[in-house]
């Protein structure tokens, strides 16, 4: 059981680093693209505008994504156990 334990453990480590590593490069790339865009906006309302829209997106995703990874810790036991029974079912139909 303690390896099995270990297994779900290294998935939902892996999961949740995929998920934060998402969001960081969401906010990068938000950024550079306000930064690169910046002069291409036609006046100081515009820009606010934009930025306002920006910081909605990033606010809602990283929320969207802290609150799966919520549910995944809670669901954690469940939903990795199962997909390691299916996993390992299959390596063994393979031989």
């Amino acid at each position: 059981m303690s390896d099995l334990r270990r297994r779900i453990g290294a998935m939902h480590r892996r999961d949740v680093t995929v998920a934060w590593a998402f969001v960081i490069g969401l906010w990068f790339a938000i950024f550079f693209v306000a930064l690169t865009t910046w002069n291409l906006a036609p006046n100081g309302v515009a820009r606010a505008m934009l930025l306002f829209a920006g910081t909605v997106i990033l606010v809602f995703n990283t929320a969207a994504i802290r609150a799966m990874l919520r549910h995944y810790r809670e669901d954690r036991d469940f939903m990795y156990g199962m997909d390691l029974k299916f996993l390992d079912a299959s390596r063994e139909a393979k031989g």
